[in-house]
């Protein structure tokens, strides 16, 4: 069957996804709140140029980009609020925010788990919100320190391996941005904590696109894919391709699913951020064009009951 996956070869009944899609990975910001000084930058490291995210993107705006893609629910990942400031401040803003249905119905927040009130961070959390779904840590350690965001060795702080089992105590995922450099340390972090469930953002960033840096990203998906408690995200993929076109994307998402399946993968648009590349529109129809030769209970898991099992959306938000 993989190999089918992988050459994409139609099946006789094949069928286009029209089923509800939950959007995993979304950001939202109110820039007259100055909560977020890094998109007042012209240029962020790897992203580039980031003046086209220099405009409030709150949930009318997120409506408008979802509008006629059958979008029922959406989990809202956290948008580097000012670090300086207290991160409770993102959940408490957001709870403040009018939303239809299950739209940003879910959040995944920051706490600094090698902080040593990480633990008192991650209460004041949960007693702001009971959307929390989880946590979110960027590990984006790259040897080109145009491409680097953190440095290396975050994984094996004591105080952070420590604090990584408050998640685990409250059913919290823990989201990772991080590069195929990371891939590996944490395989083996998921593999010592088998009761924690990882998801790896944006595709695992496969930012190297010279065959070195693509075979570094395939054996790093097969690494984590190995580990049953990491699953990972279809985000932004139009980042990592050389064009926002069906075959381009197929290039990226496919391996993907290969090492994963469809039962670890996870539908996200990463919007706004993505709008530098492809509409909102074309994340979904490219995946409904890529998805053609899975089942259709597989394309509904990829576009909907995967993220409705990780981040809890009940019966009622299907």
């Amino acid at each position: 069957m993989r190999a089918t996956w992988s050459s994409c070869a139609m099946t006789a009944n094949a069928r286009r996804y029209a089923g509800p899609i939950i959007d995993s990975h979304h950001h939202l910001w109110d820039l007259s709140l100055g909560r977020h000084p890094w998109i007042a930058q012209a240029s962020v490291g790897a992203l580039g140029d980031i003046r086209y995210l220099q405009q409030d993107y709150l949930i009318a705006d997120l409506l408008k980009d979802m509008a006629g893609q059958g979008v029922t629910g959406s989990v809202h990942v956290e948008a580097l609020w000012d670090r300086a400031r207290d991160p409770v401040e993102e959940t408490r803003w957001l709870e403040g925010l009018e939303r239809p249905g299950r739209i940003a119905g879910r959040y995944i927040a920051h706490v600094p788990l090698a902080a040593g009130d990480a633990e008192a961070v991650l209460e004041r959390h949960l007693a702001a919100s009971p959307r929390i779904a989880g946590l979110r840590e960027t590990i984006r350690w790259h040897p080109d320190p145009a491409k680097r965001w953190t440095d290396s060795g975050i994984l094996s702080n004591p105080l952070w391996r420590r604090n990584l089992g408050l998640l685990r105590r409250h059913g919290l995922v823990l989201e990772l941005l991080m590069n195929p450099y990371q891939a590996r340390e944490l395989a083996e972090l998921a593999a010592a904590h088998p009761d924690q469930m990882f998801i790896v953002n944006h595709c695992g960033s496969p930012l190297d696109r010279d065959e070195a840096g693509l075979q570094r990203w395939r054996d790093g998906l097969r690494a984590m894919a190995a580990q049953p408690n990491i699953a990972i995200k279809l985000s932004n993929a139009s980042a990592y391709a050389p064009s926002a076109a069906v075959a381009d994307l197929r290039q990226v998402i496919l391996p993907i699913i290969e090492a994963f399946g469809p039962g670890r993968a996870l539908f996200g648009t990463d919007y706004p951020v993505a709008r530098r590349t492809i509409t909102y529109a074309a994340i979904c129809d490219s995946l409904r064009e890529i998805l053609l030769p899975f089942s259709e209970a597989e394309q509904r898991a990829i576009f909907h009951d995967n993220a409705a099992r990780l981040y809890g959306f009940s019966g009622q938000d299907q």
